[in-house]
């Protein structure tokens, strides 16, 4: 398996692979001294698995080009149609006659969370150093320039490598659905997955093919009554007559307007107030902090597979596709629930893709699946719902203190603990969706979606600001959120938490800087990490390239695109605990008291 990366210039071409298991790198260059050595290329990915990122829409299309005998001038060309005018790649290769080179690819784009780009990807990995493109896309290429840009193609090479690795669990489960199904489906995001595997499937049932369905702008349609939601509140009926009366309108992109009415409706239960939205329910508190007690506990209750359900429980199919659509889905939920019962997990996450990623593309104007008026019904469905189980819990003597789309968190009295399980069964009976519970020791919100939950064997949960670092998730000064975390958790003092830390990826944060970033005069890329020092005056800061703002959270920072071996002398320990105190208090804790 070889890692591969492309660099572009008027009088040079570089192609570098990278073997994956012994991190050997080899570079083919193309410039005014250098011929290409195309057939070893072909050669190469005729017999091996080749891994990129963005490889289908950019890398490929430009490596084809090199190897068909195109100049470098004409692959600057191929290469800046692409890059500027975010055509799809399609329509770009039908001005050209060659073909893509043959191989056995996996592209990492649409398998990696949230489209970022590849130096962002490696900031969120910690790659020990970030580093842009050193040199400007229409300079001409000097011999010792081609060494750097080697050095920066084998950068990047590193970095894509970590997110195959990082990936590597998703990338299996694709591999073992690309099995089952007879395609390869390595290189898809979960809902392209989800289209594919639901078509496929169809196509097997009605010898018939499904294209991309067509709907004008501002179509309209209504809401209709899922006949199992009723409330005791004669306002809360109201609601649902109101949402069966609206016409729904089409924006322009494809998705369902937001009714000023409704956006402007804050529904109150108890003493909490609610938000319905085209997404999901949210409930509205800020700054809350709740403990259980020996009076009270702390229960949350999530609705399993919430969206898949309603689907099916509403009869839910794309008008293209009818009941056959209902009887896929059906066997595929089917399938999956029988695997989980019989230990096979693979299987089970694999078809967990199919049955979860499909939703999201009732709302893509693209797909073969998009059905708005479908979309709307399964969320308002779900909204309403939740707010049947929120009345329900409040008429039972319990509170609820938290709620969004899927689940709600209640502060219940212990003696009220049966009642408010017969609440959940009747639910439960009334809709035929279940309901997992899950016990907390603290709860404490900055709002619905930052919040950190303590489990009642001390684990953590957090979302928002507290959420773990990951792939899909920037870090920003990790280190606040976990010292109040844990003051939260175990009642640890905040500084002990941040200066017994000695991971300088803990103190840093990542931003993507659109046109790039500079400090101190010299051009740091667009996408920069750095740290808060205690040698670094207040007044200074990383400015915008384009027009010198200053980029947010960065007074008093330094830059840090290589990580350092040593943990760096100057961290301003003050700076973060200043900080994680703010936000202690927003969470309604106070670490002084």
């Amino acid at each position: 398996m070889f890692i591969i990366d492309t660099e572009v210039y008027s009088d040079y071409f570089l192609l570098s692979m990278m073997r994956l298991d012994d991190g050997k790198i080899r570079h083919f260059e193309f410039h005014d001294t250098a011929e290409l050595d195309a057939d070893k290329i072909k050669k190469l990915f005729a017999t091996e698995t080749v891994i990129s990122f963005n490889g289908n829409s950019y890398d490929l299309p430009i490596i084809s080009a090199a190897i068909a005998g195109y100049s470098n001038k004409q692959i600057k060309a191929l290469s800046d149609s692409i890059i500027k005018s975010n055509a799809p790649i399609w329509t770009i290769l039908r001005l050209h006659t060659f073909d893509i080179i043959k191989n056995d690819h996996i592209d990492l784009i649409e398998v990696a969370p949230g489209r970022s780009s590849l130096k962002i990807y490696g900031g969120r990995m910690n790659a020990p150093k970030m580093q842009d493109l050193p040199i400007d896309p229409s300079s001409s290429i000097t011999p010792k320039q081609r060494a750097q840009l080697r050095e920066y193609c084998e950068n990047d090479l590193h970095t894509t490598a970590m997110l195959y690795k990082a990936l590597k669990p998703q990338i299996d489960l694709r591999v073992a659905l690309s099995e089952q199904y007879g395609m390869d489906l390595r290189s898809k995001s979960d809902a392209q997955i989800a289209e594919t595997v639901i078509i496929s499937e169809m196509t097997k049932i009605t010898k018939q093919g499904y294209g991309k369905v067509t709907m004008k702008d501002n179509t309209t349609f209504s809401y209709i009554d899922p006949g199992i939601v009723n409330f005791t509140d004669t306002k809360l009926n109201l609601l649902i007559n109101s949402l069966c009366e609206h016409r729904f309108t089409l924006g322009l992109n494809g998705a369902v307007q937001m009714p000023d009415w409704l956006r402007n409706t804050k529904i109150k239960i108890g003493t909490s107030e609610y938000q319905m939205g085209i997404g999901g329910l949210h409930s509205c508190e800020k700054s809350q902090y709740i403990k259980a007690d020996d009076e009270h506990m702390l229960i949350e209750l999530d609705v399993a597979s919430y969206y898949p359900n309603i689907i099916l429980q509403q009869r839910l199919a794309p008008k293209s596709m009818g009941a056959t659509f209902l009887k896929v889905y059906q066997g595929i939920v089917t399938r999956r629930l029988k695997a989980k019962r019989d230990g096979d997990k693979v299987t089970a996450d694999v078809l967990k893709i199919a049955v979860n990623g499909s939703f999201g593309k009732l709302g893509s104007k693209y797909s073969a699946l998009f059905a708005p008026e479908l979309l709307i019904q399964t969320t308002i469905t779900g909204q309403l719902a939740l707010l049947m189980l929120i009345e329900a819990v409040e008429l039972a003597g319990a509170k609820v203190v938290s709620a969004n789309t899927d689940g709600v968190v209640i502060q219940c009295p212990r003696v009220l603990e049966k009642r408010i399980e017969e609440v959940a069964f009747d639910w439960m009976l009334r809709t035929s969706f279940d309901l997992e519970r899950t016990d907390y020791r603290a709860l404490a919100s900055r709002d619905v979606n930052s919040y950190v939950a303590v489990k009642l064997d001390g684990k953590v949960k957090g979302k928002g600001v507290f959420a773990s670092t990951s792939l899909a998730k920037n870090p920003d000064d990790p280190i606040i959120a976990k010292a109040v975390a844990q003051y939260v958790a175990h009642g640890i003092p905040l500084e002990i938490t941040i200066r017994n830390c000695q991971d300088i990826t803990q103190f840093v944060t990542i931003r993507r800087v659109q046109g790039g970033a500079t400090w101190q005069g010299e051009y740091l890329g667009k996408a920069v990490r750095f740290y808060h020092s205690n040698a670094v005056p207040s007044a200074q800061c990383i400015h915008y390239a384009t027009n010198s703002n200053r980029v947010p959270n960065s007074a008093g920072a330094r830059p840090l695109m290589q990580l350092p071996f040593t943990f760096p002398e100057d961290v301003d320990y003050n700076y973060y605990l200043v900080e994680a105190e703010k936000l202690l208090c927003e969470v309604g804790c106070n670490a002084r008291a």
